[in-house]
């Protein structure tokens, strides 16, 4: 077996490590991000607040047209009961009762508005919390699957390092050391192996002298260019 080949393994086991351990980092982002859901719950809570307050006004509303409505009965009473005989009381009361009933049409007005707020603000509520609950089957449903996967992926994590241990064994630690290096100068890629007369990695062509030399047993040959580990099968 060539010294590069045990390398070439070691590097296939890495980089199946790296690609699982990204990918359980963006499984652990996703479940952990709950911006979009924090957006929802607050729009949940502005609309009950908005809510609240509309049926506060329109209670008030209604309590003044009620009393309106009780001042003009009480004038009325007075007018038609027969107690007032004074034509100047009597003329005093009807001017009273005219300008109530102006004030009840005010006050019907204001009382529309305030049901029509009221109705906006309740449209407004239900439409949040139907959002809510959407994004809340949507993100249980997607979590699930994700939670399925990232036990998956942890498993294999698991394996993978069983796997490099066995093949990180049976090189010299000399190599080892320079593979490591090599891998952190390189981004992840410390070995790159002979394709079509080339470095796989920089795509250098590589000669048939140096070629000869990544078969080797005892030595390890670098790319002249990129500078990694070659191996030749």
């Amino acid at each position: 077996m060539s010294a590069a080949l045990g390398l070439f393994r070691l590097q296939q086991v890495d980089r199946q490590m790296d690609q699982t351990l990204a990918r359980l980092n963006v499984i652990q982002q996703t479940l952990g991000n709950d911006s979009e859901l924090r957006a929802v719950l607050d729009q949940v809570e502005a609309a009950k607040a908005e809510d609240a307050r509309a049926e506060k006004s329109l209670r008030e509303a209604e309590a003044a047209v009620q009393s309106q409505q009780v001042k003009i009965e009480q004038a009325e009473s007075s007018l038609y009961g027969g107690r007032v005989h004074n034509p100047k009381e009597l003329q005093d009361l009807q001017s009273d009762i005219a300008a109530l009933k102006r004030f009840l049409s005010t006050l019907e007005e204001r009382q529309l508005e305030s049901m029509l707020a009221a109705e906006t603000a309740q449209a407004a509520l239900q439409h949040a919390e139907s959002a809510l609950t959407e994004l809340q089957s949507r993100r249980g449903s997607e979590h699930s699957l994700l939670i399925g996967e990232q036990a998956s992926l942890s498993k294999k994590v698991e394996r993978l390092q069983v796997e490099r241990q066995a093949a990180a064994n049976d090189i010299p630690a000399p190599s080892r050391e320079l593979y490591e290096r090599l891998r952190q100068q390189r981004r992840g890629i410390a070995v790159a192996e002979v394709t079509d007369n080339t470095c796989s990695a920089c795509g250098t062509p590589v000669t048939a002298a140096l070629q000869q030399s990544a078969r080797s047993t005892t030595q390890i040959t670098h790319c002249s260019s990129c500078g990694r580990i070659l191996y030749a099968n």
